[in-house]
């Protein structure tokens, strides 16, 4: 997994060519610690056909206020540098990698 800061974000997400996995977290909120061991997984599983990066939304306000993030976690998925599809909240690993793959 990687983190992204508004210098970065750029390189990292809008300029990749498949797709990209944006957790919006903040340190203290208590949904988004128990979805990275969900995330872990699943970068781990997904290896190189999926990117996983993590912004912290209280340090990079204006990437939150760009992607109307307004609650965390906030999962944004992006493809070819454009957003797809957002999910907010903690969610089992079944229904978040068939959020992921656009099957609900």
């Amino acid at each position: 997994m990687t983190s992204a800061t508004s210098e970065n974000f750029g390189q990292e997400v809008l300029l990749s060519s498949g797709p990209v996995l944006v957790d919006f977290y903040t340190p203290d909120c208590g949904p988004c610690r128990a979805m990275a061991p969900l995330l872990d997984e699943i970068s781990r599983e997904r290896g190189d056909a999926l990117k996983i990066v993590k912004v912290d939304a209280g340090e990079n306000p204006q990437l939150a206020a760009q992607f109307r993030v307004t609650a965390m976690p906030t999962f944004i998925l992006f493809q070819d540098g454009a957003p797809q599809r957002q999910i907010i909240g903690a969610r089992s690993k079944k229904l978040f990698t068939a959020w992921i793959d656009g099957r609900n």
